[in-house]
């Protein structure tokens, strides 16, 4: 939580266009239907608050992210949202504030799952991507379209999309703005999972459930490694790893798991 405010948690009927189900495995769904769950800035803007709030909650061990309705988990940025920007100064900060709003995501303590149903496009496939792990359902869609509109990715779709699954498929989805299916998105690794539709939140649940039994600081401290260590080269990455290692070996919860696995126990985490 170093140089970001932790915000007072709101109460999940204060927000207009998220909903939160708070628990050690907390669930926040986009909630606009109507517009297949689009981000405007309000979204973006309850979205950013509920997440710093969650994550300065210590009991909270993963956040589950899904969209509302059968359709969409996000169908993009909010298209009419577009039509006020009014210069190259405003289309920055435009790209930029989104781009803060997928950055607090990223760099929360807790990991985030994206729970993706039916359509993640433009913002909404970035939105995800700014996640630790993607599970989709069989229906799931995923794009960059914005070349369609005379645009391109403004919230990390050029960047992360290489990250994840190489420049050569990142230039097919940005140049052309075809979407894929979720088997495709299986294949070049951009999710983790598939399962069908109705099964999505219970297989989401479920490997949030295998993340939470886990040792907090443990988890905090690989999710940071990766994190830290994926765009550095080789040694500076193996140097980041044995700091966290070291870190995570004075804490309470090493000497209990360690502790368990000899006496063939079960271990009782505390994130201590």
């Amino acid at each position: 939580m170093e140089g970001r405010r932790a915000l007072p948690w709101k109460r999940p009927d204060v927000y207009q266009t998220i909903s939160v189900e708070r628990g050690a495995i907390a669930v926040v769904t986009l909630n606009r239907p109507s517009v297949l769950n689009a981000l405007s800035a309000a979204l973006l803007g309850e979205l950013s608050d509920a997440m710093r709030a969650l994550d300065a909650e210590p009991e909270i061990r993963c956040v589950i992210l899904t969209g509302s309705g059968e359709k969409a988990f996000a169908a993009g940025a909010d298209i009419a949202e577009f039509k006020q920007i009014q210069n190259a100064a405003g289309a920055a900060d435009f790209a930029r504030r989104g781009q803060d709003v997928l950055g607090v995501i990223e760099r929360m303590r807790v990991p985030v799952i994206a729970a993706v149903n039916g359509f993640a496009l433009g913002g909404g496939c970035e939105l995800a991507m700014a996640c630790d792990i993607r599970i989709a359902g069989e229906n799931a869609r995923f794009g960059q379209p914005e070349v369609n509109l005379g645009l391109i990715p403004g919230y990390g779709g050029t960047q992360r999309t290489a990250r994840l699954v190489g420049r050569g498929m990142t230039m097919y989805l940005c140049l052309t703005g075809e979407m894929i299916d979720a088997e495709e998105a299986l294949r070049i690794g951009l999710v983790q999972r598939v399962v069908p539709p109705a099964s999505l939140l219970e297989e989401a649940r479920r490997i949030a459930g295998l993340i939470a039994s886990k040792a907090p600081l443990a988890i905090a401290a690989a999710k940071r490694a990766i994190r830290d260590g994926e765009n550095v080269p080789l040694d500076q990455g193996l140097a980041l790893e044995a700091l966290h290692f070291a870190v995570v070996t004075d804490s309470r919860d090493f000497h209990e798991g360690t502790s368990a696995f000899l006496e063939k126990r079960k271990a009782a985490f505390t994130g201590r």
